[in-house]
Parts: structure tokens; sequence; C-alpha cells
């Protein structure tokens, strides 16, 4: 992605046609700025995969042109890849808001890599370079210093909105209409906003609704235990649940780490401030269930998070009680309702009261602007183009829709993909050609080198199973010094199926002696043939199509 010509260049490398990995570049001649850096957790397909990164083959091929990285917020889709990011790429700032600074540091500490410069975003900021002009605009979202910006160039402005809501009677800050709306009269070439909830008509509700539901709540079961599970990064929900439990005299226990993380930073930045109703989980199993309040990960279901520990019975401190009471106070990511709702049965079945955001009660409320509130955006920022980012391609159609509702042209609005480029010249902007765009796997500490192949592969052996050859060869006289050895695992019982397993090791015997037997014998083709009509042959008898490993053991002679 070079910039010629005098033109201006925008290009995601995550984000579009899905939720997460949210990941920008903007590029004019020979200076490029970053603009987030996310992660998407994976999704039950890609079996043994922790988190899925942007690509970031491209910033290796420009790296002195590199200014900084640019953080809207502190959500893991913003800078859950920034570790992974610096272990492949020198950054030479990171302008970053302050809540979201105190977790880039957590992370990197975790990890031990070293934390390049910071300077801290707020609305004073101004980025100037040669070619150029950056300045920020408050925005609220359900995480303290989120901010959208607006990006001066010799070819008009481009506004990047971060991940944003409308809330009139917000929790934190209200966002800076008046700003947007300057910027917007200034003049705005390219508009590029949040289409997470763009399928969804109407309004967002507030913040200070849930806190009211939640309040309702804890009055309605005064005798239970509450357990309630929440994003760790929501810290202006995590607040107010305290003022909550205050209120009705409960103390807290934290579950998580990523939990424990976020109330600490919340501490260290003035937004939560009683210390003492923090106590240990020791300390609530010697106390009056109602006077007790678990605050835990796991809204999402995630098998190893603590509500999934609680409700498998697994936590070693916690035990669920029959009238406990659990709450939700989240909506599902998509591709985590399942998990959820398997949770959610669990809790059911020993005997727990359960609200989520499909009760009547408001426990939560999405920080991403709906329709209406998208709408406003428009009005304010008046934009000529607009390209949606932030979510599937169903919702960045959906956005595009209604920027046209806006005035904003048809022709001017671009749904694209992770890769494409779009060109900015003289107050104009188009399509200028890709850029090849890949995910990349994190499995345990390996980055990269877990393929499509090897996904496949592991689906294969979860359904299928795996079924071992192996095989001891004298190849000096062309000879098997043992019968074949059929080890199995997932495929079949081996104490029941005897026959099968015989049938297999016979028909691997005939192929063995018929390639011992070649003038042109090569192990390669030994194990392609094995695999191939080992293969073929399993799936004639049992349908079924294991993993073929042939292991051939060779005797050495002098």
């Amino acid at each position: 992605m070079n910039s010629k010509n005098g033109e201006t260049l925008v290009c995601a490398l995550g984000g579009l046609g899905e939720v997460g990995k949210n990941m920008y570049v903007v590029t004019h001649e020979d200076e490029l700025f970053i603009i987030d850096c996310g992660v998407m957790f994976p999704e039950e397909n890609l079996m043994g995969i922790d988190y899925v990164l942007a690509d970031y083959t491209h910033l290796k091929n420009v790296q002195d042109k590199i200014k900084g990285l640019i953080i809207t917020h502190g959500h893991e889709d913003h800078i859950g890849g920034i570790p992974f990011l610096l272990q492949n790429i020198q950054i030479p700032v990171i302008y970053t808001p302050n809540i979201a600074g105190k977790l880039i540091k957590n992370k990197l500490e975790e990890r031990n890599i070293p934390c390049p410069k910071m300077v801290t975003v707020n609305e004073d900021l101004h980025i100037k370079t040669k070619h150029f002009n950056i300045e920020f605009f408050t925005t609220t979202h359900s995480i303290p210093d989120s901010f959208g910006m607006a990006i001066k160039t010799v070819n008009g402005t481009i506004v990047e909105t971060g991940d944003f809501k409308f809330d009139l009677t917000p929790i934190g800050p209200v966002a800076n209409i008046g700003k947007m709306a300057t910027i917007g009269n200034n003049g705005v070439t390219l508009l590029l906003s949040d289409s997470t909830n763009a399928l969804v008509p109407g309004f967002s509700a507030s913040e200070s609704v849930v806190d009211e539901a939640l309040a309702e709540i804890f009055a309605e079961n005064p005798h239970s235990r509450i357990i309630l599970a929440t994003f760790a990064s929501n810290i202006y929900r995590l607040t107010h649940i305290v003022e909550t439990c205050k209120e009705n005299n409960r103390k807290i226990v934290v579950f998580g780490r990523s939990m424990n993380t976020s109330i600490e930073i919340a501490q260290d930045c003035g937004y939560i401030k009683d210390k003492d109703i923090f106590i240990s989980s020791e300390e609530a199993n010697r106390m009056n269930p109602a006077n007790v309040c678990l605050l835990c990960t796991g809204s999402q279901g995630e098998p190893l998070a603590a509500l999934s520990r609680i409700a498998n019975g697994n936590d070693k401190n916690i035990t669920l009680m029959k009238d406990d009471t659990v709450i939700f106070s989240s909506s599902p990511i998509p591709g985590n309702a399942l998990s959820i709702n398997r949770i959610i049965n669990k809790l059911y079945l020993k005997g727990a009261k359960v609200y989520t955001n499909a009760s009547e009660y408001d426990v939560h409320t999405s920080g991403h602007a709906k329709q209406d509130e998208l709408k406003l955006l428009f009005r304010l920022i008046k934009p000529k183009y607009f390209m949606p980012m932030h979510g599937e391609y169903r919702m960045l159609a959906a956005h595009a829709h209604l920027a046209t509702l806006c005035d904003v042209k048809e022709e001017n609005t671009f749904i694209c993909k992770n890769g494409d480029i779009i060109a900015l010249k003289d107050g104009e902007v188009y399509k200028k050609g890709s850029i090849l765009i890949n995910d990349i796997y994190v499995d345990g500490s390996r980055i990269g080198d877990v393929g499509v192949s090897i996904i496949k592969d592991r689906k294969i052996m979860s359904t299928d199973g795996v079924l071992v050859v192996i095989l001891n060869i004298d190849f000096k006289n062309k000879q098997m010094l043992l019968p074949p050895n059929i080890t199995t695992r997932g495929f079949v019982v081996v104490n029941d199926n005897q026959e099968l397993l015989k049938k297999i090791q016979d028909k691997t015997n005939i192929i063995v002696l018929n390639e011992l037997e070649k003038d042109n014998f090569s192990l390669t083709d030994l194990k392609n043939r094995i695999i191939l009509e080992i293969n073929s042959y399993i799936i004639e008898l049992t349908g079924r199509r294991p993993i073929i490993i042939p292991m051939i053991l060779s005797k050495k002679t002098n």
C-alpha cells in the first residue's frame, strides 16, 4: 500500500466483515498512522486457538513510515493485539487514553515486553506531523476515556469514531456533540464509523437505566447471595455495581484475573473509591449470603472463566447454592449464544435464579450506537463519503443504507473487506486496489504457524479421530520384521472392534509388501500409499475419515 501521486490512503487490516480485531491504517506518502490493534476471540470451529489477530505483514514492509499507534479506547478488540504487534513491529509512540494506557502497560508487563513511549489522548491533544493534523473528541462508550478523531490531510478530513453511542444521561462524561458538529461544519470528506448495531432500530438505553434495573433486582432478592457476571472492561458498570452493593449492605468478592485488573485500574483512576467493600472468598464463605455479591467474569460462557467454573462445580473457593441469584449483565457476542445457554441451563439445574437481558429487566445496554444514533452522527458530521467499519457485512450494508437516508449519495458509500484500499485525492474518494490479508492465529506461544490445514486436521480428529500405523521394516532385505501395529484414538473402541482393526492390519500388510517389491521403492511413496489406500478402505468400511499417521521404524544395518 504505497501512497503516490499525493493520495491519502485508508485500509483496514482487521475489523471489516467481523466483530473484533479492529485495526486501521492511514497513509500519506512517507507517513503512516495505525488506529487500534485488537484481537478477536475464536469461535468454536477454531479448535485450540486462543486469539485471532489482524495481519501485520504489510506493516513490516513500511516500518520506516510508522509515526505512531493511536488507540480509541481500552476494549480487547481494540488493544488486545498490541503485545503481538510489538513483537513484530517497532512503534515509536502509542497515543492512548488514560484507562487504555494502563491496560496496555499491564499486558506488556505480563509478557515482559518493553513499553514504547506513551502520550495520553484527551481533547486538548493535537498530533501534528508533516502530512497530518489529528484532533480528538470525547465519545460515550461502555469504558471510560473513549475518543473519536478527525484526521486532517491535504486531501480532506477523515473522521474515525471508534466505538460510540449517544447517551444523554450517562454514568460518565457526555459525548462532545458540540465538537462533532464543529468538525462537521468545517467539512468532512470521509467518515469511518462503528457498525455493530446498525441493524438495530431506535435509540440505545442509557447506562443509568441499567443502574436502576440492577438496584431493583438487588431489592427483590434480599436474602440470597448474588452472583453478577459482566464484562471486566465495562468500568462504568463496575462502578455502579459497587455503589449498588454499598446501598444494599453487601460485600464484593472479585473472581477472574481480568476482573481483578479492571477493579485495580478503576481504583487507581478514581472511579472506585471504596476499597473496604472488597473481601476474600474465605471471608465471604463465613458471612451471611444475603450480605455477599460475587462479581465475576464469564458473561459470554467462556469455559475457563469464573462463572463457568462456579456453574460446573469446579471452583475451589465457591460452591453454587440452591438459592443463589445470578445476573448476566451483558448481551451475547455473536457466536457465544450456545455457550451462554449451556451455562444458564446448568445454573437452573442447580436451583439458581437467573436474570439475563432477555428478562423483564434491562440488566445490560450496548455501548454501540443503534440506528437513530447513527443517523444523528451523520447529521452532525455531514460526510461527503462514508465507509462503515467494525461489523459483519450485513451490519456494514445496513449502515451504508442509513448513510443514504441521511443525504450521502449511494455511490459515495464503500462496503469494504479487510485489505481493500480507499484513496482520497483533492476532496474525492475512490477504491484503489487491495492488499492480501490473512487471519493470524495464536495457539499458546505459537503465533502465525497454525494455519488452515492444521485447523482442518483438528476438526477431523475431533469428529473422526486418529489412526496410527506403526511399521517395523528391514529395508536392506525388503521385509517386515513384525506385523503392522494399528493404534487409534477417537476412532473406535479397540476392544469392541478387533475384527475391523484386523482388516485394516491385513490391508496395510498387503500395501507394504507390494511397495517393497518395487525396484524404485521409496519411504515417501510408502507413506503416501498407506494414507491414500487405508483412508479409502476405512471410508468403505465405516464411512468415517480419521487422520492416518504412518510411523515407520527401520532396522539399521552395517
